[in-house]
């Protein structure tokens, strides 16, 4: 199996299977004499793990992080960074009566195909649980451009967005939902509590915004900066759609109103606006870089869906087990992980030219 490996100059490779003894991943790339420890690690972890609310999947995992190289005497040693998480709750039996056939919406079966083999508990590789080890990555990226702040928070579940005029960044990590809108959340409420009633589930959008960003990062034609953050959003599980700027939006736009117009102030260029998301060209303008991405409703639901079986029998299933009812609800620690690790990557190729300037 490839496809196990991310990034240029700073390299995550991620191992492990829901069900294992342990996931992990080796960070390459990481600059030297950078300090970190586990405590740098883990409170960006814990926004992602299962467990916490009822919101979420009732598995409970620690999700405590081991870091197992690369560090000597509290820093960055510049040599591969090898880091492993346990799985503590694994109930592979809740999936037994799944093993023989294949769940609606899920990886299953393009995975049987492919290998003729699969690890139907929970998903094996394709599971969600290996987005804790980008969350990981994520956190000792941001340890790498420091000076960029990278926020990420939910703005829409199902049909009910929230009120941009009401973004407050410090309410994000005030309520379950990572919402900067506190007025909409009785109403996300009572709509997760209706999906969950009956046994299904619902969709969700997240924002993440990068301010501060450096100028010049990104390359040209096939490495664009806006190109290597749409394949990191879209590696995610269950993302199915990607956005940089206004997005689909501008198809409804104008040439005269999608231009982001340019002045000087201070000596300095400036925008009257960010139709772009902060990239032109594939390249950062120094603006903030704003991405959304939509995550589809969890496919484990307990309403019957119409399958087949491995045998290419029909059938029926109704999935049991601990599921989020909306994964786009953790989904927001991920997303601002993989913005992390695809900003520290193209600022360490900056530095390369840099150097030889």
């Amino acid at each position: 199996m490839s496809g196990n490996v991310f990034g240029n100059i700073l390299k995550l490779t991620s191992w492990g299977e829901s069900h294992g003894e342990y996931i992990g991943g080796v960070l390459d790339g990481v600059p030297s004499n950078i300090l970190l420890s586990e405590n740098d690690i883990q409170p960006f972890l814990d926004k992602r793990k299962p467990g916490l609310n009822i919101l979420s999947s009732q598995r409970k995992e620690n999700d405590k992080i081991e870091l197992l190289s690369g560090i000597f005497n509290g820093k960055t040693t510049g040599m591969p960074i090898a880091f492993m998480i346990k799985n503590e709750d694994k109930k592979s039996s809740d999936y037994s009566k799944i093993k023989d056939l294949f769940r609606p919406g899920h990886a299953d079966f393009t995975f049987f195909e492919k290998y003729g083999n699969r690890d139907y508990r929970g998903g094996g590789r394709s599971s969600a649980r290996e987005t804790a080890i980008r969350v990981v990555a994520g956190a000792i990226a941001r340890k790498i451009i420091p000076h960029i702040k990278i926020q990420g928070a939910l703005i829409q579940i199902g049909n009910l967005k929230i009120n941009e005029n009401n973004w407050n960044d410090e309410e994000i990590n005030k309520n379950n939902f990572f919402c900067p809108d506190k007025q909409i959340i009785p109403e996300w409420e009572k709509l997760i509590n209706k999906i969950k009633e009956e046994g299904d589930s619902i969709g969700a959008i997240i924002k993440v915004i990068a301010r501060n960003v450096d100028t010049g990062l990104g390359e040209p034609v096939y490495n664009k900066l806006s190109a290597e953050l749409a394949k990191a959003i879209m590696s995610i599980n269950a993302v199915k759609s990607f956005e940089i700027g206004d997005g689909i939006k501008v198809a409804e736009m104008k040439g005269s109103e999608n231009c982001d117009q340019m002045f000087i102030k201070n000596s300095k260029p400036e925008f009257l606006s960010n139709h772009s998301g902060g990239i032109l060209g594939g390249i950062s303008t120094g603006q903030d870089i704003i991405i959304k991405f939509a995550v589809k409703p969890t496919s484990s639901i307990l309403i019957r869906q119409k399958t087949i079986t491995t045998e290419f029998e029909e059938t029926e299933v109704s999935t049991e087990g601990r599921h989020d009812c909306c994964i786009g609800i953790r989904a927001v620690a991920i997303g601002e992980a993989m913005m992390s690790l695809v900003l520290a990557d193209y600022y360490l190729l900056n530095r390369i030219y840099k150097d030889f300037d």
